[in-house]
């Protein structure tokens, strides 16, 4: 009560749930006072008898106080003291706190106690009801076994007698049974009465009544038996009724390796019609439906209770119709040529592959699925093929289209939309393709589990039959417009080989690796076998485009040098007249020039140059000022002249800097600009060095040249190559001038700046 009431002070004072510290507190020392553990056990702990143990079980407080009263000083008691007081105080408070933490569980224990009391009342009501009634019938039940105590042997006798009249009732009762169900067709249910009487009828054959049953039986199952083969014969049944007559005259002991050669040899008929209906007719979804499933079913037919030696004659025959089966299915993908639509193809396939595999639980061992799986890999194969090559045609008639575009005027400047329409073109048709072959690996598709598809087709196949080929193929291709001879280069537009140069170095900077990253991604490609790397792809794909530049300088360089050879060939130097404007032939170099700058600009980065002096486009007036060109047309010109120039003009080539004509050109305008510029240049200087000039002639030659350095200039990395050329084309004309006699250079100016 004392504690009850302490715990009603708490209620109204302390919340139990406020300090949950102070509740585990609490319950730590309540165990350390009860000397309990973690798991709530009492721990074992050695007793101490030390008598000042405060809370040992030996506490002797007058020898404690004496203890501290001799020990401690009067501040330490004290300290001692009110140290005590408040761990009273806190036990004293965590009783209560106990108390009320348990107060409602003491109430509902109370009430769970009293609860339990009224409920096992009412059980034990009920258990001595149910024990009553179990001994009331414990009583009825042997009241009747001795009741019946005499009556049991005459029951059981009874009972055998009325099963043996049963039985006779139907011995008795089969022949007009047997006659029913032959009249009914139920050969089923005849076969089965029979095979119930027949050990019976056997047994008891000497007693006259069952000798004659069994006659009238045996007459009655020949004459089923002569029906059941009848229907065998006849050719209009249906597999099913063929397959209960091969077991009902199975089960009336008729010969097993007889009925399995009828049997087949009726299916063999069966079939050899479905197969020349499809010899007649292949299509491919009856093909595959029609075939695979006769062969599956006969199969099926074939393998139900038969004898062992059956087994060989299986196999001949499932073998034998299944070649000519693959054979026509052979035919028939050979005629699918189109490449629009796979997912048929590959349907087909599944279905044709699925229906064969059905066969190695009918006919384990058959190699017919194995052949059939073969069969669907050279298809794929096959279809690699077909892609590759409608690929081929694709990139082909896409560079006719190219062709036709480049040639129309309109279009003379779209090469960069053209560049991006022809990539994007190879690029989304080799996409399509690619998920087009991806259905021969999709996971509703039975053979795409094969190992084949699972390694070698992924990464010999596709990756490398289709999409390396087709990289290798476009370098191939391309390198072929080189190999045009011809004065303008053969019949390539030069601007289609600067478009396929521009392609092949896009493709190996990023489309050839972004090509493979894709199929490796959707193929799973697992690099069990040797693989073209990226690496390789891309360093053919640089030469390719590197060729492709060279040769488009090359051929850009001849059809200037053609107009420039033209122009020296067809003029009479010696005999021309005064030079008054600049050749038309010069006019249309810097327009063709200028052209060719604009056209590579678009597909090609600037490059790097030079610096420019401020006075490129003067620098003829230093050039042919100089003392050496001063020497070789002085007016005092001498045949011994001819010798000093002659000699001054190759030392100073030695100290000159070699200038290579046909050097590889880099991927930028200025290095294809200067490459075509050097061929141009080198050929009028070659021209100029095998003709003969007046003295209007060496000058027309000084105003040409003026006139292109004015404006060739700009296109050239270094302006002192051009410089150094045009320097060379006027000497030498000078070389070859019967009286040199230079043109002041202030008219050479106004005759360019007018013209």
């Amino acid at each position: 009560a004392h504690l009850i009431s302490k715990a009603g002070s708490v209620i109204t004072t302390t919340p139990p749930d406020s300090d949950p510290t102070g509740r585990r507190r609490v319950h730590s020392m309540l165990k350390l006072y009860y000397g309990l553990n973690e798991e709530g056990t009492a721990a074992e702990q050695a007793e101490s008898l030390d008598p000042c143990d405060i809370n040992g079980p030996h506490f002797d407080p007058e020898v404690y106080l004496n203890k501290l009263r001799k020990d401690c000083s009067l501040c330490e008691l004290m300290d001692h003291e009110s140290c005590m007081v408040k761990q009273i105080r806190s036990l004293d408070s965590d009783m209560q706190t106990l108390v009320y933490e348990n107060y409602n569980k003491f109430i509902s224990a109370t009430d769970t106690i009293r609860k339990m009391k009224n409920d096992f009342k009412k059980m034990e009501d009920e258990m001595d009801c149910l024990s009553a009634n179990m001994a009331a019938i414990t009583e009825f039940s042997a009241r009747i076994s001795g009741t019946l105590q005499d009556q049991h042997a005459q029951i059981t006798k009874l009972s055998g007698v009325h099963t043996l009249l049963r039985k006779l009732q139907f011995l008795f009762e089969l022949p007009a049974r047997l006659n029913k169900c032959l009249e009914l067709q139920a050969y089923a249910q005849a076969v089965s009465a029979h095979r119930r009487a027949r050990c019976v009828l056997q047994q008891y054959s000497h007693m006259p009544s069952f000798r004659g049953i069994q006659d009238d039986c045996h007459v009655i199952m020949e004459q089923l038996a002569q029906q059941l083969r009848q229907k065998f014969r006849d050719g209009g049944s249906s597999a099913k009724d063929l397959s209960e007559c091969v077991e009902l005259l199975l089960q009336l002991d008729e010969p097993a390796e007889e009925l399995c050669d009828k049997f087949l040899s009726h299916a063999q008929s069966r079939l050899e019609a479905d197969l020349q209906g499809l010899e007649a007719e292949l299509k491919d979804s009856a093909f595959t439906d029609t075939g695979g499933g006769s062969v599956q079913k006969t199969s099926e037919l074939a393998s139900k209770n038969i004898p062992e030696m059956a087994n060989g004659k299986l196999h001949v025959f499932v073998d034998t119709l299944a070649a000519r089966y693959f054979s026509l299915v052979e035919r028939r993908i050979q005629e699918e040529k189109g490449v629009g639509d796979n997912s048929l193809l590959v349907r087909a396939l599944d279905r044709f592959h699925r229906r064969l595999q059905a066969i190695t639980k009918l006919l384990p061992g058959s190699a017919v699925p194995s052949h059939g799986t073969e069969i669907v890999v050279r298809a794929a194969r096959e279809r690699i093929k077909q892609y590759l090559s409608a690929l081929q045609t694709f990139y082909h008639d896409s560079l006719t289209d190219v062709r036709q575009a480049l040639a129309a005027p309109r279009l003379a400047v779209g090469g960069a939309k053209l560049l991006t329409s022809l990539s994007n073109f190879i690029l989304n048709q080799l996409k399509s393709v690619l998920a087009s072959v991806h259905l021969f690996t999709a996971k509703d598709i039975t053979f795409s589990n094969k190992p084949y598809f699972k390694g070698e087709f992924c990464s010999q196949g596709v990756r490398e039959g289709l999409v390396v080929s087709f990289i290798k193929f476009i370098c191939q291709s391309s390198r072929q417009y080189c190999e045009s001879a011809g004065d303008r280069g053969g019949s390539t537009p030069p601007a289609l080989l600067l478009l396929l140069s521009r392609l092949c170095l896009d493709y190996e900077t990023s489309t050839i690796s972004y090509i493979l990253t894709l199929t490796d991604e959707q193929f799973l490609v697992q690099h069990h076998t040797p693989v073209t790397p990226v690496t390789a792809l891309c360093a053919e794909a640089r030469e390719a485009a590197q060729k492709l530049l060279n040769h488009y300088v090359k051929v850009q360089g001849l059809i200037i040098s053609q107009m420039l050879r033209k122009s020296v060939e067809t003029r009479d130097w010696v005999n021309t007249i005064e030079p008054r404007n600049v050749r038309a032939v010069m006019k249309r170099v810097v327009e063709d020039t200028t052209s060719i700058d604009v056209q590579v600009g678009l597909l090609y980065e600037e490059g790097v140059r030079k610096a420019h002096s401020s006075d490129s486009s003067k620098r003829t007036f230093s050039v042919y000022s100089s003392s050496r060109q001063q020497i070789r047309y002085a007016p005092s010109y001498t045949p011994s002249a001819p010798m000093d120039t002659n000699l001054l003009s190759n030392i100073h080539k030695l100290f000159s800097e070699r200038i290579d004509i046909f050097s590889p050109v880099e991927f930028n305008k200025v290095s294809v600009l200067t490459g075509i510029i050097k061929i141009s240049l080198k050929t009028f200087l070659e021209c100029v060095r095998i003709r003969t000039f007046g003295r209007y002639g060496l000058q027309q030659i000084q105003v040409d040249c003026h006139y292109l350095q004015m404006y060739l200039w700009r296109f050239v990395s270094d302006e002192n190559l051009v410089h150094f050329l045009l320097d060379e084309i006027v000497g030498s004309a000078a070389h070859r001038c019967l009286d040199p006699s230079p043109m002041e250079q202030s008219v050479i100016e106004v005759i360019c700046e007018r013209g």
